[in-house]
């Protein structure tokens, strides 16, 4: 006499797995919160004031920039001609290390792509030096360069243009996956070359894509570029260094560049959101 299996019961196998899959996330959050403690009380204790002890006083300084500030409100219009043109060093860093690292990530981004790369074997060394151009922050690159090249807006541009062609190339890279190949196939075999294969049967595809990351790594790089100002890169956060540095009396400078700053990144978070609105309408109506 033979005897059957008893019957697969599929919902007390899947309460189960249910129960499993949350018995791992419970641990791996519990992970999470030690680490987050055990770093927050590491850094308390290394830190020159403790954090409990300084929050009361978070507010003193937004407090002494207003009671310098309100005074002297006649003074802000010739604070903001005064940093206009730090301002617009500020974004023409930025611009110019947009367009360099936009320019690489495409480069390394095809290098690095399953079905476009010019060396497929060569993909894992492309995609870990995206990795590391991605890791290795801009204020650390820009510290070297600065103390080789000395301050100025160079090492902020090479700095910041280092990092975005890691972030814009992994960005890029995913975008090229979905790329149709037909047209690549189709000039290979009327023996296009690697570059003209790549020029004329990719990169119209994935284009607005490319451009899309790039204004948003553009908002990104101009509030980058102020902040490497601090470290003698040059631009407006230099000028905000020496303003905030001289103390009470001098914050109305603070506050006018503050204002430059918001308003100058209001101004194109917007334009390249309208951009991208464009762009996204215009694909959808073809």
């Amino acid at each position: 006499m033979m005897h059957s299996d008893p019957p697969f019961d599929t919902r007390a196998h899947y309460m189960a797995l249910m129960a499993r899959k949350r018995l791992y996330g419970g641990i791996v959050l519990a992970i999470f919160v030690a680490l987050m403690v055990s770093g927050f009380i590491l850094t308390n204790d290394r830190n020159a004031g403790g954090f409990w002890d300084g929050l009361p006083q978070i507010f003193d300084f937004p407090a002494a920039v207003l009671a310098d500030t309100i005074p002297k409100l006649d003074r802000l219009p010739g604070h903001f001609l005064r940093y206009f043109p730090s301002l617009m060093e500020t974004v023409n860093i930025a611009a110019v290390s947009t367009l360099i690292g936009a320019g690489l990530a495409m480069l390394l981004s095809l290098l690095s792509t399953r079905g476009l790369a010019r060396w497929p074997r060569l993909i894992p060394l492309f995609r870990r030096i995206m990795d590391i151009m991605r890791a290795i922050p801009e204020i650390v690159v820009a510290l070297v360069l600065i103390f080789v090249l000395g301050g100025g807006p160079v090492p902020a541009m090479i700095a910041i243009a280092f990092h975005t062609a890691g972030a814009l190339g992994k960005l890029f890279s995913e975008v090229n996956e979905n790329a149709d190949l037909k047209p690549v196939e189709g000039l290979q075999s009327v023996g296009g070359t690697w570059f003209q294969r790549m020029w004329l049967g990719v990169v119209p595809q994935v284009s607005p894509n490319y451009f899309s990351y790039a204004l948003l790594r553009f908002e990104i790089n101009i509030r980058a570029s102020a902040i490497l100002g601090f470290v003698g890169a040059g631009g407006i956060g230099y000028d905000l260094r020496n303003a905030m540095a001289w103390g009470q009396g001098r914050f109305d400078e603070a506050a006018a560049i503050f204002i430059l700053l918001f308003l100058t990144i209001v101004v194109f978070d917007q334009l390249s959101s309208h951009v991208r609105n464009a762009m996204i309408a215009k694909k959808g109506g073809h």
